[in-house]
C-alpha cells in the first residue's frame, strides 16, 4: 500500500531523541504522529489542551489507555478521542479502516455471508485511486500500513472462536 494518501512526514524522525518517543504511561516506544491528526482526532475539551508547538507520538499497546503523548509528558487518553482506537479497543464495532467503514463486524458479517472478506481489496482500490485521507481519520495518523494484518487477525478469529 505504497500509494498512500498520507503526505510524508515533514519531521526528520531519525534526529528525535527515542526517549522522546517513549509513552509515560507504560514505557513502550511510539510512533510519531502529524498535529494534524489529533487536531481532527481529538474532542473540543482535549483540543484545548494542545499544545500547537509540541511533537506528538502515538501508543500502540492496547493495555495502555493513551493514545498520544508529548516529550514533555502531555498525554491524551482514548478517552479524549471522537473515534474509538483499533489498537486500544477489541469491539466489534471499531473501525478496522477508518475512511472507508470497515469494522471487525463488518468483515465478520462478511464471511458469515459469503465465506470470505473482500475488504482489504475493496480498500486497496481506493487508496490507489487516492480517495483516503488517514492522516484526519485514523488515530494512528498513517494509512493502514497493517491492513492487512489487521483483517487476517480478524478473520483468524472468527475462523477459529465461532
Amino acid at each position: 500500500m505504497n500509494d498512500c494518501c498520507c503526505p510524508p512526514s515533514t519531521s526528520d524522525v531519525s534526529s528525535e531523541k527515542t526517549n522522546q518517543r517513549i509513552c509515560p504511561h507504560n514505557g513502550s516506544q511510539g510512533k510519531p504522529v502529524q498535529l494534524i491528526t489529533l487536531k481532527s482526532l481529538l474532542k473540543p475539551a482535549a483540543l484545548e489542551q494542545l499544545n500547537p508547538k509540541e511533537s506528538y507520538s502515538f501508543c500502540t499497546s492496547l493495555d495502555c489507555p493513551v493514545v498520544y503523548f508529548s516529550p514533555t509528558g502531555q498525554t491524551f487518553t482514548t478517552t479524549d478521542m471522537k473515534v474509538q482506537v483499533f489498537q486500544k479497543d477489541l469491539g466489534e464495532e471499531v473501525p478496522v479502516c477508518y475512511c472507508f467503514g470497515w469494522s471487525r463486524q463488518k468483515i465478520r458479517n462478511e464471511i458469515e455471508l459469503v465465506g470470505t472478506s473482500h475488504a482489504v481489496a475493496t480498500i486497496t482500490v481506493h487508496i490507489k485511486a487516492k480517495r483516503c485521507g488517514c492522516e484526519v481519520n485514523n488515530p494512528q495518523g498513517s494509512c493502514c500500513s497493517i491492513l492487512s494484518q489487521n483483517c487476517r487477525k480478524v478473520w483468524r478469529n472468527i475462523l477459529f472462536h465461532n
